[in-house]
């Protein structure tokens, strides 16, 4: 009866990509992902200038920030920026990898598909081989270090910024994230935690990257609230309030019946009581400088000011919160409850004008939790790709720190676990044993990238580096030295990286990966019409 008739399950207009060409859409256009910020990997690499829809401009070495900035339409595609995120927010450094290495994972499995290997061998190939490389990691490739040893730290941080446009500056910035790391770090238990939000960065243009300076102690982008306070306070005493000092509305709506002029004047000398009241309770508790979160009214800022009292309003939360951390001080809900013991001290709060702007320096004080950097920098571009450079550089010192365990970087740590892992797929044994091969190549797609960008010949660089890392005098520290694009060793050269960037990008690399691969059905239903943004075709299969 049927026979011929035409049965719709899906809705008119939906699109449906079936087995070997939904695969290849979603590899096609991971690997664009992955080759767009290839040329970004490594000291060498170049530097993308992405323009926004307002026009705005970002020019960036950094792989996060050029996904992040880019409008990624396809949705495999869309799943290789969220591995980059993932890095930055679990290690700072290595999204580039990260991307570069689940792009060429997915690029391997192609020529794997074509062989006709079913998708799900090649995903518990890859599966087996990340674990492998994990323990190859731990147990053989990975140096533990001790959080005292400074030198390691600034080496790491170098490291870090080493790909990034302030090559030139990296050494006195590293020095800079080092210190502001080993201020911040806390004991908890056995462990060391150092939270890299308790350190604050403000950027400023005007100045060279050079004049970019770290602060012990908090720096707020305010001024002080009233021109005759003094400029400077010396051995202050800080009172932090969470509330304003004004006088309240009331809630519900009310009203005042005055019967004659005597009244309104009681009235303001009341308000005006009620506001000497509110500065003596601040006299009296011995502060001589307060920073309030909520508003402070004008009246109450000229008795503060005739009583040489410094006071900073509208300061945001999370700026108390660093100063209390750095100042010792507790936050107070109301000035009657203020005391002596709730004031933090400092050596130094004053005023200081910073490019155009005039800011509030708190600084000198004795065992500050919670540090500020100020960044400087000849144009708005440059300063903010310093801020990119030193939030990486922040994120990596601190997870030396907390973990303790740092391996070597150009690429050597790559190409070790590949030359070991090839060595190793045998005992995997059937087609997963392919797989795991495949896994290897992939990873040397780093120092691959490495010496590509370095102007290099990738092909003479790896054979030297498979040469250096096999045989009875290997050496697992053997990387690319991209001054002269020849095999060195990492250690020598000081390029090391923490263990977890290369964790987290072979686990991330691994997970999206096998998840792309795993599709074999793509249904995308038709787009509603009169979208906002309008035109433009769909997304295709490559970009």
């Amino acid at each position: 009866m049927l026979q011929g008739a035409q049965i719709l399950v899906l809705k008119e207009g939906t699109e449906r990509d079936r087995g070997k060409s939904a695969s290849s859409s979603n590899i096609a256009a991971a690997r664009a992902i992955a080759d767009a910020v290839r040329t970004t990997l490594g000291p060498r690499g170049m530097d993308k200038m992405l323009v926004d829809g307002m026009g705005d401009i970002t020019i960036t070495n950094d792989g996060v920030t050029i996904l992040k900035e880019v409008d990624v339409e396809h949705p495999a595609a869309k799943m290789l920026v969220e591995v980059a995120k993932t890095q930055d927010q679990q290690c700072g450094d290595g999204t580039t990898t990260a991307v570069v290495l689940a792009g060429e994972l997915l690029k391997r499995a192609e020529s794997l598909l074509e062989q006709n290997i079913h998708p799900t061998v090649i995903t518990r190939g890859y599966q087996v081989a990340v674990q492998q490389a994990q323990k190859l990691l731990e147990a053989e490739i990975g140096t533990s270090v001790k959080p005292d040893d400074e030198q390691i730290l600034i080496d790491c941080a170098t490291t870090a910024m080493g790909s990034k446009g302030v090559f030139g500056s990296r050494d006195h910035l590293a020095k800079i994230a080092v210190k502001a790391v080993q201020k911040i770090v806390e004991k908890r238990g056995d462990k060391l935690v150092a939270d890299v939000d308790q350190i604050k960065v403000e950027k400023r243009h005007g100045g060279t990257i050079a004049d970019t300076e770290l602060i012990d102690g908090i720096l707020l982008d305010k001024e002080r609230g009233h021109p005759r306070m003094p400029r400077n306070v010396k051995g202050a005493k800080i009172a932090l309030l969470n509330s304003a000092l004004e006088i309240k509305k009331t809630e519900i709506e009310s009203k005042i019946n005055v019967k004659n002029p005597s009244q309104i004047q009681s009235f303001l000398d009341e308000e005006d009581r009620s506001f000497r009241r509110m500065v003596d309770s601040v006299k009296a508790s011995g502060a001589n400088v307060v920073i309030s979160q909520k508003g402070i009214d004008d009246v109450v800022l000229h008795y503060l000011a005739k009583e040489g009292i410094f006071a900073v309003k509208q300061v945001k939360e999370s700026d108390i919160q660093k100063l209390a951390r750095a100042t010792g001080a507790k936050v107070v809900t109301g000035v009657k409850d203020l005391t002596a013991a709730d004031l933090g001290k400092a050596e130094l709060v004053e005023e200081r004008k910073v490019g155009d702007d005039d800011m509030t320096f708190v600084t000198g004080c004795s065992n500050p939790r919670s540090v500020s950097i100020l960044i400087r920098g000849g144009t708005e571009h440059v300063t903010q790709e310093v801020e990119r450079s030193l939030q990486d550089a922040l994120k990596v010192v601190s997870s030396v720190l907390e973990d303790g365990v740092v391996c070597p970087g150009g690429g050597a740590t790559e190409i070790d676990l590949a030359v070991k892992l090839r060595k190793w797929a045998p005992s995997v044994g059937g087609r997963e044993q392919l797989a795991v091969e495949a896994f290897a190549q992939a990873l040397e797609s780093i120092p691959w990238a490495l010496a590509e960008n370095g102007g290099y010949d990738s092909i003479n660089t790896l054979i030297e580096l498979r040469g250096a890392h096999d045989g009875p005098n290997a050496n697992k520290n053997v990387g690319v030295n991209l001054t002269t694009g020849k095999a060195a060793d990492m250690w020598a050269l000081r390029v090391v990286e923490p263990a977890r960037v290369k964790r987290q990008a072979l686990s991330s690399a691994v997970e999206v990966a096998n998840m792309v691969l795993r599709i074999d059905d793509i249904i995308a239903s038709k787009k509603s019409s009169g979208s906002p943004g309008g035109g433009g075709p769909p997304g295709g299969h490559d970009h």
